[in-house]
């Protein structure tokens, strides 16, 4: 059956946890890759309103075994405190798996995010300092820490000790602050490793033996293209790769794999955090669409801030959709804009007076105006419509152009945030 990868055509917050919830009910396996505990996956489903952060979003699905990829940075503490605030709510027991490869953020990684963003003031990025730009700086300083060393003590203590000499300076002549103890982290990590024990595995090896067997296989991004180190807005970025490409590596599962990629678009934009955002609304229409958008309004799931709005970016998302490698698109939050007479597309933007449909370099992107195009709204409640064909003819044709605008055909659309509120085009 292959692999689906399901991705962020954009900044993050584009629904992708309910593309996924909707996907994994035909899926066995449900695979994060990337990123951490810094961004949220709202889900609305009969069991309520869930906001995941670490655990993917087939959890609500009894048979399908939830993976957490070596790619992953895994805060032990909260994916524990994950599970057991689902397993509270009723949700019956998750299959989970973590990857042995997994390496894991610890105290320390974000202790000094928040210290560094303090420090910085007014220069700061919008780090969420849930500890991700420390931790894949010390994965790639070979300072992490690995799910397997958790097992292994004298492993563990002379990997924490390498670790901490250089922090342990930061933080005496930069920062200002105590050290840190090993004894103290070590009591810590052995009280989450007991009770992490039953759900590790080589979940390469696991994935493997599921496409031989021709299982269906979910893998579910973290943030949007825009956030991409490489490709995205540096540096308003995340620290790992949101990329289908790198979906492969952060899963341990072939390339060749992966048979289909699902960029999720949102019906307009919205993005967490600082850096350039030429389609943003300022003032009281933002206001306005902050307050109707999705099911309690747009705030980030793991920051509680409030989104940034902007209207549709063609720019941004045929250049996000492109990197993505995407095969086709699910548009969500159509449901939305139904309060407009009339819905702004941002189709091009302006820099130094010339008029460009290319995505630029972060360099140009703060002196980047937008290109509006303005098409008719529906005003209309298309909350209840199942069926492409009984869309008001101005939400049709607000869907078909954006097909057109980032060349992808869009097959399914989200207009509400339960799980039944979609369109299947398919």
């Amino acid at each position: 059956m292959g692999i689906t990868a399901v991705v962020g055509a954009n900044w993050g917050d584009e629904g992708k946890g309910k593309i996924t919830d909707v996907l994994a009910a035909e899926a066995h396996y449900v695979v994060r890759y990337q990123g951490g505990s810094n961004a949220g996956h709202t889900i609305i489903n009969p069991m309520g309103k869930f906001a995941l952060h670490l655990l993917p979003s087939g959890v609500f699905y009894p048979k399908v075994v939830n993976v957490i990829g070596p790619g992953v940075a895994l805060n032990a503490e909260d994916l524990l405190r994950e599970y057991d605030e689902l397993i509270s709510r009723g949700v019956p027991n998750p299959i989970i798996r973590v990857s042995d490869r997994a390496q894991v953020v610890l105290p320390y990684h974000k202790l000094l995010d928040a210290l560094e963003e303090e420090r910085l003031g007014e220069r700061q990025f919008g780090s969420t300092k849930s500890g991700i730009a420390p931790f894949y700086a010390d994965k790639y300083l070979k300072l992490g820490i690995q799910v397997a060393d958790l097992y292994d003590p004298e492993r563990l203590r002379q990997r924490l000790e390498a670790s901490l000499a250089p922090k342990n300076t930061l933080l005496t002549h930069l920062y200002k602050r105590p050290i840190i103890s090993i004894d103290a982290l070590l009591e810590n990590l052995t009280s989450s490793a007991e009770r992490l024990k039953p759900f590790i595995c080589d979940t390469t090896v696991l994935l493997r033996q599921a496409l031989a067997r021709g299982e269906k296989i979910l893998l579910e991004g973290q943030l949007g293209a825009l956030r991409d180190p490489d490709h995205g807005i540096y540096p308003y970025s995340t620290s790992s790769s949101t990329l289908a490409g790198f979906a492969a590596v952060g899963a341990g599962v072939p390339p060749y794999s992966i048979h289909e990629i699902v960029a999720v678009v949102k019906a307009y934009s919205s993005c967490v955090g600082a850096g350039p955002f030429i389609s943003e609304i300022e003032g009281g229409p933002g206001d306005e669409l902050r307050k109707l958008g999705g099911d309690a309004g747009e705030y980030g799931a793991t920051t509680g801030r409030p989104r940034r709005l902007g209207w549709f970016d063609a720019i941004a998302t045929r250049y996000g959709c492109m990197l993505q490698g995407s095969t086709e698109a699910a548009l969500t939050n159509l449901d939305v804009l139904g309060y407009l007479n009339e819905i702004p597309v941002c189709t091009a933007y302006e820099i130094d007076g010339r008029i460009t449909e290319d995505f630029p370099v972060s360099s140009m992107l703060k002196r980047a105006k937008p290109v509006w195009k303005k098409l008719p709204g529906w005003r209309e409640d298309i909350s209840e419509i199942r069926s492409f064909d009984t869309l008001p003819v101005n939400a049709r044709k607000y869907v078909q152009f954006i097909e057109e605008q980032i060349g992808l055909p869009i097959r399914r659309i989200s207009v509400g945030p339960k799980r039944d509120q979609i369109i299947d085009r398919r």
